[in-house]
């Protein structure tokens, strides 16, 4: 094994100077910010501006891009828009998002 401690899974926790820190619900800790509100002018992307670190986002995302992929959304759709929006608080805010019914994770290389 080589020396460092690194991988995909790990979550960096350095805060840049001079950035925006928030105390994220997700890790319970204080984090680098996102630079900017997502979703201006909903809520959600204020309170989600204030309360979640740039890894939790990061996070978010790819878990949204599995929700796309199994329920086959179409993002060109005001339901689809706010289902996403929907589990969305519920990933940060709420019980967390529940993965898809019929959800396989892919398998891990070796």
């Amino acid at each position: 094994m080589g020396c460092g401690g690194g991988g995909l899974n790990r979550i960096e926790n350095v805060i840049a100077p001079g950035a925006r820190k928030v105390f994220c619900v997700k890790f319970q800790k204080e984090m680098e910010g996102l630079d900017e509100v997502p979703f201006e002018g909903h809520p959600l992307g204020q309170k989600i501006y204030e309360n979640v670190s740039k890894e939790a986002w990061k996070m978010w995302v790819e878990h949204m891009k599995m929700l796309m992929n199994e329920y086959r959304l179409n993002l060109g759709t005001q339901q689809a828009q706010e289902f996403l929006i929907q589990q969305m608080d519920s990933y940060f805010f709420g019980e967390g998002a529940a993965l898809p019914p019929d959800f396989v994770p892919p398998r891990a290389k070796a």
